[in-house]
């Protein structure tokens, strides 16, 4: 069931009514986030955040209407995407909105306000006490368990706004919102005996999965002659994770094949982070002839990520990100909400954005209780129904390049926020008619929810891959590999459309639903992770693997034959 934003007055001085923003779910839960509070900020201390600006329902409607249109293979407006210009006439935000919350936040004291093309969000600058005074709460630095060296400013409680400005105001993200950073437990793994030849020329990828093995298994062919001109892909990094460009030119060098970053969007330091370089390496590894960006922002902010790279002039067309939290974690549904049309800006201007779907199975960063089995905690974006998400696998016989399983601890199930998307309908209903499933118990998980993941990739630590950081190679796992995987050979089919004269593939999941036997069915394994119950891979979409991994040679047939469906109509 849906959860409903509630909204409540509280009193605050003698003349003025406040209203609370974000109350439906915890502001800060440490035991799950893994995030330790630490002292409060000096007051001058500055803080970036983004406040989302109420959309009018019937604008907003009308938005998701061309999204659906556009991103529809068997319409007759697919792809043919709107401009910038174009979204923000479509939400027709008011002046007068924009003004009223702009004002109040410079007359608070934040030193910077931009207003997005769109009119829709609005980022600031401030001071930590002006924020603090601005929204009636208090803010904190919060460190890492596991990164310790990651450090951010989140508020401590629920904030709140003056009626007059909160009637304007959606939400003030990210306030609440704590980021998911990778388990150190999926690196540095150790490599089990394999029956294929090392692909790389260092003997410490020997028996990891390399380029070579995802070539044979994607039948991802070496030719880059069909890739448009315009084509390109993006990877998103948060939290200090850099890449050397050394570690890139080692694993060039070992594993032949070319993984340049051509853009930096924010500043890149000359510093490994093991996450940013195996996104890099493997995206590249997939589509060396793509053009790779690599969009960093120091903040977690995930409204503010997907409005900048809606923002750009010449966005990337692919975006991979490995990053994300339990939907139980968010602040609020008017968070994800927001989010949700902030994906929908993306792919009404056409493009992809592909999330990981998280490296803890049904349970989430969140669990399921640590004796007794509580309820599934599925992942958010993972289950937003306008993103496509990504799930990880492992080869059935370990060392061998052939079927593929589940991988136990791969994020997969239904949403207990958002329902099911037409796209999926019928899927999801095959997969939930389908008694060899064998279903967890109903009382864990919403089976009206939105199914995910969409596919899924290799991920799993039987073979983990093998990737150059910190002047060595190491072995790493996790969907956090699946997702740049599956990026890359998206943008790589973009290319075989591009170089026909057609437009990018925009929104992938109607493409997706619509074009099954694209896809390497898996059909074992069970994603319930350290718990007893998950769900099991079968014939056909399932909630543990999607429709299964990529198949390049059949996804880039179908996506001509998508070209030539449009063209008679």
């Amino acid at each position: 069931m849906a959860r409903k934003l509630a909204f409540g007055l509280l009193a605050w001085g003698a003349n003025a009514d406040w209203v609370v923003k974000e109350r439906d779910v915890p502001a800060y839960n440490a035991e799950t986030s893994m995030w330790v509070k630490q002292e409060s900020p000096s007051a001058d201390h500055m803080v970036t955040l983004t406040v989302g600006l109420r959309l009018d329902s019937e604008r907003r409607n009308e938005l998701e209407r061309i999204f659906w249109e556009v991103s529809d293979p068997e319409h007759v407006n697919y792809g043919k995407y709107r401009s910038g210009a174009e979204i923000t006439e479509v939400l027709a935000v008011p002046q007068n909105q924009v003004d009223i919350v702009t004002s109040y936040f410079v007359q608070a004291g934040a030193t910077s306000a931009v207003v997005a093309a769109t009119r829709d969000t609005i980022k600031l600058t401030i001071p930590a006490a002006a924020l603090e005074a601005a929204l009636n709460t208090k803010l904190h630095h919060f460190t890492h368990a596991e990164h310790t060296q990651a450090r951010i400013v989140r508020a401590s409680q629920q904030y709140a706004l003056p009626e007059h400005v909160a009637e304007h105001v959606s939400l003030v993200g990210e306030l609440l919102q704590f980021p998911r950073l990778p388990l150190k437990s999926l690196r540095n793994l150790s490599a089990s005996a394999s029956s294929w030849s090392n692909g790389c020329d260092s003997a410490s990828c020997a028996n990891f999965v390399t380029p070579a093995v995802l070539a044979q298994r994607y039948k991802i062919p070496n030719s880059t002659s069909q890739n448009g001109a315009a084509n390109s892909m993006a990877v998103a990094e948060f939290q200090g994770q850099y890449y050397k460009d050394t570690d890139l030119a080692m694993f060039k060098e070992s594993c032949h094949r070319d993984v340049t970053v051509a853009t930096n969007v924010g500043k890149n330091e000359d510093s490994a982070g093991v996450e940013s370089e195996l996104d890099v390496e493997y995206i590249k590894s997939v589509a060396p002839e793509v053009p790779l960006t690599v969009v960093y922002d120091a903040q977690y902010s995930l409204i503010g990520w997907v409005n900048q790279i809606t923002a750009l002039e010449n966005s990337p067309l692919v975006h991979s990100v490995s990053y994300g939290n339990d939907e139980v974690q968010q602040a609020s549904t008017q968070y994800m909400y927001t989010c949700n049309t902030a994906f929908m800006k993306a792919g009404v201007k056409g493009l992809s954005i592909l999330f990981a779907s998280g490296d803890q199975g049904v349970c989430g960063r969140s669990g399921c209780g640590m004796f007794s089995h509580s309820r599934f905690h599925p992942d958010f974006p993972a289950a937003s129904p306008y993103i496509t998400a990504v799930g990880g696998t492992d080869f059935a016989v370990a060392g061998t390049i052939g079927d593929e399983t589940a991988w136990k601890s791969g994020g997969g199930g239904f949403s207990d926020t958002f329902a099911q998307p037409d796209y999926q309908k019928a899927a999801v209903a095959a997969y939930l008619a389908n008694s060899a499933a064998n279903f967890p118990p109903q009382n864990l998980w919403n089976n009206t929810g939105r199914g995910y993941p969409d596919l899924a990739a290799l991920g799993g630590q039987k073979n983990s891959y093998c990737v150059a950081t910190g002047g060595r190679f190491a072995g790493v796992a996790g969907t956090s590999a699946s997702c740049p995987v599956a990026a890359g050979i998206f943008a790589k089919v973009n290319g075989v459309r591009l170089a026909a004269g057609k437009p990018s593939m925009g929104f992938l999941n109607p493409f997706i639903y619509k074009n099954p036997s694209a896809f390497n069915d898996v059909t074992s394994g069970t994603n319930s992770a350290t718990k007893v119950y998950g769900f099991t891979a079968v014939k056909g979409w399932d909630a543990a693997t999607g429709f299964g991994t990529p198949n390049y040679e059949a996804l880039a047939k179908a996506a001509m034959a998508a070209v030539e469906k449009t063209i008679v109509v």
